[in-house]
């Protein structure tokens, strides 16, 4: 049966890999070791230097890695980790994963779209185990504030990281400031191999903890005994497959060669984006010309400013050929989070999800791309 999908010519993500890229994967499939071993621990050891802390362990995702900071956190049942309703449902799911509450709190205001530490502040209680702060499309949340407020009172600092890898406040890399950064490795985000996460800490403990549960809890893993380090294993608590697997990790060292200079060029193009986007009538583009230079710069989002006006304008674009997606829906506003948390009130945050709409942005995209973008947008708006 033929298919009936119709694909834009401007997504909102394209991908390109190098023939080196290919290579490494295919040099990994011939030498017959797929499971976590020798790759991935040089891609951990290499991120861990690019990152600027002690310990990097990865594993099959972002949410896996959420997981396992909240846990080496010490959440549990009873205990409640305030995280913002404006980013990926994982953020808060994983915290029910360990039996905690997600407590919701505002984000600044559209044109800051990050978790608010005022609000967050406010509701701390004697219940709260952990905060985690999400660096929405590649910008610094306030985690040196956010830190502050933890330090104080002796809570676990969590960054969500998916979106931001080598993006830094003040000269630190993000990732760095917290207890644990959980890291992205899907398809869409800036250092993409398919499916794959990662955590960072400067904790010894931290990283003991994850590397174990990431395996089973095991002692020993398959390479090891491949290796002939043991022949056994114990199993000393609760551990999950969360595993990272060696084609992947092949992938990702082959990538992370250059990051650098793939986030410089889309901080050129946000530039570009930016300055077309100031002469469009009707939107809020988040976040301040000078935050590019240190953010990842992701995504492009932008905020229309009338509500009730993102179905029509997604659309009419679509038409146009050009894919728009929203980042994000409110969590508390889905089925399963309304059930659970039916009392959540967060006004910024439901105008921000209401109006939001993320714009085709990936390094390879052209000057002509982004003007027949913009010039869409303010045609439909």
């Amino acid at each position: 049966m033929a298919s009936t999908e119709s694909f834009p010519a401007l997504p909102l993500f394209d991908l390109q890999l190098q023939p080196q890229d290919l290579e490494a994967v295919a040099e990994t499939l011939r030498s017959g070791w797929l499971t976590l071993g020798p790759r991935t621990q040089a891609f951990e050891e290499a991120f861990a230097a690019q990152l600027g802390v002690r310990h990097a362990i990865a594993v099959s995702s972002c949410t896996a890695a959420l997981h396992l900071a909240y846990l080496a956190a010490g959440v549990g049942p009873g205990d409640e980790v305030i995280v913002p309703s404006f980013t990926f449902a994982a953020t808060a799911a994983a915290v029910l994963y360990c039996g905690g509450t997600p407590v919701f709190a505002e984000i600044t205001s559209r044109a800051n779209p990050n978790i608010d530490p005022e609000d967050v502040e406010r509701r701390i209680t004697p219940r709260t185990k952990a905060v985690c702060a999400v660096h929405f499309a590649g910008y610094a949340a306030p985690v040196d504030r956010l830190k502050e407020i933890c330090d104080a009172r002796g809570i676990a600092l969590i960054e969500d990281v998916a979106h931001a890898p080598s993006a830094s406040l003040h000269g630190r890399k993000l990732g760095a400031w917290g207890m644990s950064g959980a890291f992205s490795f899907f398809s869409n985000k800036v250092l993409s191999v398919g499916e794959g996460g990662l955590l960072s800490t400067d904790d010894d403990d931290v990283a003991a903890f994850v590397r174990s549960r990431r395996s089973h809890a095991m002692t020993s893993g398959t390479w090891e005994r491949h290796k002939g380090s043991t022949d056994t294993y114990d199993v000393v608590g609760l551990g999950f497959n969360y595993r990272l697997d060696e084609p992947r990790s092949a992938l990702l060292l082959s990538r992370l060669g250059r990051l650098e200079q793939e986030i410089e060029r889309r901080r050129e193009l946000t530039v570009r984006y930016r300055e077309l986007l100031s002469g469009v009538q009707g939107i809020i583009v988040p976040f301040e010309d000078s935050e590019v230079a240190t953010s990842s710069a992701y995504v492009l989002p932008i905020m229309l400013e009338r509500d009730g006006e993102q179905a029509r304008v997604s659309a009419e674009l679509r038409e146009r050929g050009i894919q728009t997606s929203i980042f994000y829906p409110s969590i508390h506003r889905f089925s399963a989070y309304r059930e659970r948390f039916p009392d959540v009130s967060l006004p910024i945050t439901e105008l921000a999800s209401r109006t939001e709409l993320t714009l085709p942005f990936y390094p390879h995209m052209s000057d002509e791309d982004q003007d027949r973008v913009v010039t869409a947008l303010a045609e439909v708006v």
